[in-house]
């Protein structure tokens, strides 16, 4: 690992979170909070402080090229260290007293996951609100991503900090230089905002917490001001967010297409169709189960649709605490949990394009069996697929699975009930936020102790970087010094 160039870009990294932080502290002045001013004036100073000695100390900017696992350390490493400073102004200022509760909420708000040991949000102050889910906004398209956008360099083999960070088994440049392909991403990402923010003016939310929701959803995060989340807005807010849960689950790719007019390219995406039809299928099956409860067909639509988009774009918002819903509605909100969203999207869990990919290599296997001398391909958004990329997909199977298993008796040590338990790894593993049972939608994860929090937090971290980046840098061949 080339050691230099590494440290180079987490100092870059730490700059920008510390130049992202002046935003809350810009709302701290407004607010004329002065607990929150001092925090994030001493956090802003610590990651200065780091960045620069990272950058100028040990690293070193060099015009070789950047290896596949120099890019896969900058990202695992960039992530830990932006949650380790950004938990700072929460432990700081005395709103989170613990800096491991500090820690998970603050992983939690990168890795877009929304899980929270708040039992009540109401109580912080504005501008640790608009700082948790501000975070969401930053991990929702990556802060690699957005340091390619804003900064030259030429390190070289950049599209290597790209595949690790944004989600997905295939992830290729929109243009030739990576750095335009982070631009167009960003500039995509900063429209589809700056609309949810106009739109959600125009109803029930002042516009501080148009901005809040809307950097929830944009980032398929979940954060919120309100205990009940969503439920206490009106029925208008309720679908613009629902409506935009969906768009921010949408490859950006297919946003892409559309914006050089390549309609016929954007709609033939076999990934959008099976994306946009479980998400019909899961309202239309969860509608039918809890309508006798409901008893209106507007009210279930809504509420089967919100809660539907909001578990399978990973983005955890709620309008109704669907812990209550019949065994059959949670049954496929955990299924939900596990598809999850795009590839190339803002939203967490396994991905559509890896289940796709998986159920016609079984079909392509299963035919192989009945007559062997055939000879067929996977073909994904009319491709033919290679071996490696096909093989890829069931080794990340096989690892998320075992992970999956680890993680759920690390977390059962902790004692709560099995369903707490499983569905606080998914929901934090599939970046989503809220489970069922003990960490249902009402709920927190404030009742779990130290160790499991930290579990929890590494859970969400694979997670959002796909397993790889966090677990490479645990492999002894990854800090060896570049011969």
């Amino acid at each position: 690992m080339n050691h230099k160039i590494v440290s180079y870009m987490l100092g870059r990294i730490m700059v920008t979170e510390g130049l992202l932080m002046c935003l809350p502290l810009a709302v701290g002045v407004l607010k004329k909070d002065n607990v929150s001013v001092m925090a994030f004036i001493i956090s802003i100073l610590v990651a200065l402080g780091v960045g620069l000695f990272l950058a100028s100390v040990i690293g070193k900017k060099e015009e070789e090229m950047m290896l596949a696992k120099d890019g896969f350390a900058i990202v695992a490493l960039a992530w830990i260290l932006m949650s380790l400073v950004g938990a700072l102004p929460f432990y700081i200022s005395g709103e989170i007293p613990s800096y491991i509760d500090a820690f998970f909420e603050t992983v939690s708000g990168f890795t877009t996951t929304g899980a929270s040991i708040l039992e009540n949000v109401e109580l912080m102050s504005r501008p640790m609100l608009f700082w948790r889910s501000f975070t969401h906004w930053i991990g929702g398209m990556g802060i690699l991503v957005f340091v390619m956008a804003i900064f030259p360099h030429n390190t070289g083999r950049s599209m290597h900090v790209m595949r690790a960070e944004m989600p997905g088994p295939i992830i290729g440049k929109l243009v030739p230089k990576v750095r335009e392909t982070a631009k167009i991403l960003y500039l995509i990402y900063i429209f589809l905002t700056v609309v949810q923010i106009v739109l959600l003016t125009f109803g029930d939310m002042t516009f501080f917490e148009s901005v809040v929701h809307t950097f929830g959803t944009a980032g398929t995060g979940g954060f919120g001001v309100k205990i009940d989340s969503i439920g206490g807005y009106s029925a208008y807010s309720q679908w613009v967010i629902a409506v935009f849960m969906v768009l921010f689950g949408i490859n950006f790719n297919v946003f892409y297409l559309l914006l050089i007019k390549h309609f016929r390219t954007a709609f033939k995406s076999t990934e959008l169709w099976w994306y946009l039809a479980i998400i019909a299928g899961a309202t239309l099956f969860i509608g039918i189960d809890i309508y006798s409860e409901v008893g209106n067909i507007a009210d279930t639509a809504r509420a089967s649709f919100f809660q539907v988009t909001s578990i399978m774009t990973t983005t955890g918002f709620s309008t109704v605490d669907f812990n209550l819903w019949p065994s059959f509605s949670k049954t496929v909100l955990v299924i939900l949990m596990f598809i999850g969203a795009c590839a190339g999207s803002t939203g967490g869990g396994i991905k559509v394009s890896r289940f796709i990919i998986a159920i016609k290599s079984i079909r392509r296997d299963i035919k192989k069996m009945i007559n062997p001398r055939s000879v067929a391909s996977v073909k994904f958004e009319g491709k033919a697929l290679d071996s490696t990329t096909v093989n890829g997909v069931g080794v990340y199977f096989a690892i998320y699975f075992i992970l999956f298993f680890v993680l759920l008796l690390l977390v059962s040590l902790n004692g709560f009930d099995f369903e707490t338990n499983f569905t606080a790894v998914a929901a934090t593993y599939n970046n989503i936020g809220p489970g069922l049972a003990g960490v249902g939608p009402m709920s927190s994860f404030a009742a779990f102790n130290p160790f499991t929090k930290i579990v929890l937090s590494f859970a969400m971290l694979l997670g959002r970087l796909e397993i790889f980046p966090i677990l490479f840098i645990f492999a002894p061949f990854m800090w060896k010094k570049k011969s």
